[in-house]
């Protein structure tokens, strides 16, 4: 178990959020963080942090493939420790899964794969996100009162940082999809000039050609012009374009 303090913690999420490129980089990294203040004779423990998109949990990072089933089988059951943790915003502790009933075909599975402890612990984010830090352990009641208190007080700590690389990340996802839709326009545009000056037509004539192409072949209008533009970059003949 590491000696490190609570400055340190939060100093090495600073760090997590600069170098970490992707927001699955930072979960991931925040994850090996919490491991290394577990104390080493809680046993083997592994890890997973479910995020709640658009109404549906998605397990977007994971220590191990263990973890990432264990998860996701929460998923096809429409209820777990993980899911009551993320609906209702509280810690949920199963003590020992061979005797927990509160969710019998979860805890079911939990137990066939040798889990034997759970906790659950949700971020407190901003609007509609939630997420939640599951922690599973081989052994029951493997998590006192300190251990919870202590994956509480981290994950509180981590709260922030996590705030900040959602918010990254739907920027860098707002930025790239403004790319997208540019550079899309781009060979749109492009390819109706191209089609104006092969066939002598106007511009709503070109647009049309593009839009019965796009149609005949079932393949989308940006792709069907960046087709188009790529074509003549590359030297190829195009003298008609009809669809």
């Amino acid at each position: 178990m590491s000696t490190q303090t609570s400055d340190d913690f939060l100093a090495q999420l600073q760090e997590l959020i600069l170098r970490s490129d992707e927001f699955i980089d930072f979960l991931e990294g925040f994850t090996a963080m919490l491991a290394d203040l577990m104390p080493a004779d809680m046993g083997e423990l592994c890890y997973a942090v479910t995020l709640m998109r658009e109404r549906r949990p998605d397990t977007v990072s994971a220590s191990s493939d263990q973890a990432r089933a264990l998860d996701e089988s929460q998923g096809r059951h429409a209820d777990g420790p993980c899911l009551t943790s993320l609906r209702e915003q509280i810690v949920v502790h199963v003590e020992n899964t061979a005797t927990e009933r509160r969710w019998p075909e979860y805890t079911a599975t939990a137990a066939k794969a040798e889990v034997g402890s759970i906790i659950a612990v949700p971020f407190e984010l901003e609007g509609e996100a939630r997420a939640a830090l599951n922690v599973y352990a081989g052994q029951p009641h493997a998590f006192d009162a300190a251990a919870i208190e202590m994956i509480q007080r981290q994950t509180r700590q981590a709260t922030g940082a996590l705030r900040l690389a959602l918010r990254l990340a739907r920027h860098r996802d707002t930025e790239a999809d403004l790319r997208a839709t540019l550079e899309s326009r781009t060979d749109i545009n492009l390819a109706v000039g191209i089609l104006m000056g092969q066939n002598q037509c106007s511009q709503q004539q070109a647009v049309a050609m593009l839009e019965s192409a796009s149609n005949h072949r079932n393949i989308k209008l940006r792709q069907i012009a960046a087709d188009l533009v790529a074509s003549i970059g590359g030297g190829q003949a195009a003298t008609r374009f009809d669809g």
